[in-house]
């Protein structure tokens, strides 16, 4: 096994052996140097070797695997109802992720695509196929449905990835992507990337890989030093009120807090809106054009803080993130990293509060552990971890103007917006998965142990537009 660290592997792509068009378009990307899961993946993939590849979100991942499939498919042509090459992603955000690195680094190519996820007009997917695609992205549940319609054929695909392999263990998904597995050649070449290996992905990886290379990116011995972290002690009870005052205390210039439920985002959103904050929410029973339009209005500056579920740590990118709030402490430590990472990019310095109760005191340990750090405890925790929750503080009185401060807009009662209620995916019962959170938020466990993941669960749907360079091929 490989083992890659962020110091010890500065290579060059036009060192690595990829085509003159695609080092062309990583330059115009602005890109020179590989990361460290780059530079052992790459060169492998090009010799057609089996990889697993162990590296965090982040780390340029995607791409390790992206930018050697866009050489290999530049040989040989597509059939129809045949995709020549198969990536599966655990959520439909990911399998976005995943098309704009092709569209980005293919250009000079002429491949096509299609992504398969919930919610698309079953036509459009359809027809697409029909025509023939090089490489496509796909979510399980969806792929599945298709297959079994006979809309799909997968005896042509000699080139499988699965992405993300630990988040499909946490979202049922293994028993699918055992399944597919079953209808591709025997003699294919397959990625498997995961954070982490457990042992039913390790099983996965042993049944359906042959001879695999290993390549395992080493996690940084530091904290990234660009964020502040601290941890802000609390009751259950008293979790609003401690977050809102630490939004006032801080100099919030955009803010994303995350919860573990999506009831929690809903409800917490609600509540920052009636008390004259300028928040807008994103959680996995949002369909993606509202999801898309209130990401834009957080980047636009129309509301400047954003309650999210998890869904939203993974692959988001938006400039000038000044503080992050886990209202929750993440079940799942790698979650932590991938939070606060909305903070301290590109230089910029962040912040980062975990409010936490005794009773995430488990998960607090295993977040320590990973990250080989003490978060430091924040003195504006101490009161509030003994205080009793003093109700909704709204505006009252006559109307005042309105004025941002902290990330709060003052404002008269009467004029504080409500969210709309999030519209339910009940349609994700056609594509076989149950909703992950139906009930009322409870309270939580004596114990913070690891749990499923509460974010947008298998394929509950793309209803926004589906963007050109998924239905046409990278040229044109």
């Amino acid at each position: 096994m490989a083992i890659f660290s962020g110091h010890d592997n500065h290579m060059k792509f036009a060192d690595i052996g990829l085509s003159d068009e695609l080092l062309r378009a990583i330059d115009e990307s602005g890109y020179t140097e590989a990361t460290p899961i780059q530079a052992g993946v790459i060169p492998s993939v090009l010799m057609m070797r089996d990889i697993i590849g162990i590296a965090q979100t982040g780390t340029g991942k995607t791409a390790s695997f992206v930018l050697p499939m866009i050489d290999i498919l530049a040989h040989g042509r597509a059939r129809a109802r045949m995709p020549r090459s198969l990536i599966l992603a655990p959520t439909r955000e990911l399998a976005a992720q995943v098309a704009e690195n092709f569209e980005k680094y293919g250009k000079y190519h002429k491949l096509s695509m299609a992504l398969l996820i919930g919610g698309v007009q079953m036509g459009d997917q359809v027809k697409a196929l029909e025509k023939g695609v090089d490489v496509l992205i796909a979510t399980p549940g969806r792929l599945m449905d298709l297959f079994e319609r006979g809309k799909i054929l997968l005896t042509g695909c000699t080139l499988l990835v699965i992405d993300e392999a630990d988040r499909m263990l946490d979202m049922g998904f293994i028993p699918d992507i055992e399944n597919i597995c079953t209808k591709l050649p025997a003699n294919r070449q397959t990625l498997l990337f995961s954070a982490t290996m457990p042992p039913p992905i390790k099983k996965l990886a042993d049944k359906f890989l042959s001879n695999p290379k290993t390549v395992e990116v080493a996690r940084p011995a530091s904290r990234n030093e660009n964020i502040e972290q601290f941890l802000v002690r609390t009751s259950e009870r008293g979790k609003r009120d401690t977050l809102r005052d630490l939004i006032e205390a801080e100099n919030v210039n955009t803010a994303i807090i995350f919860c573990n439920r999506k009831t929690t985002v809903r409800e917490l959103a609600k509540s920052l809106q009636r008390s004259g904050y300028s928040a807008g929410e994103i959680q996995g029973d949002m369909d993606q054009s509202s999801r898309t339009a209130e990401l834009d209005r957080f980047k636009r500056g129309d509301i400047n803080i954003l309650v999210a579920s998890d869904v939203a740590a993974r692959g988001l990118d938006v400039k000038g993130v000044s503080h992050v709030f886990n209202f929750d402490a993440p079940w799942h430590p790698d979650d932590y990293v991938h939070r606060i990472g909305r903070t301290g990019r590109a230089g910029a310095k962040g912040r980062a509060f975990t409010l936490a109760t005794s009773a995430d005191d488990e998960a607090i340990d295993n977040i320590q552990k990973l990250t080989g750090y003490k978060i430091p405890v924040h003195s504006a925790g101490k009161a509030g971890a003994e205080a009793e929750p003093e109700g909704e503080r709204e505006p009252r009185g006559e109307k005042v103007e309105k004025v941002k401060r902290g990330g709060r807009t003052k404002r008269a009662a009467a004029d504080a917006p409500t969210a709309k209620p999030a519209r339910n995916a009940d349609d994700r019962k056609s594509e076989g998965h149950k909703p992950a959170d139906r009930k009322s938020e409870d309270p939580k466990p004596a114990k913070a142990k690891p749990q499923p993941r509460d974010d947008d669960g298998p394929d509950d749907g793309w209803n926004g537009p589906m963007p050109d360079f998924l239905q046409f091929g990278f040229g044109s």
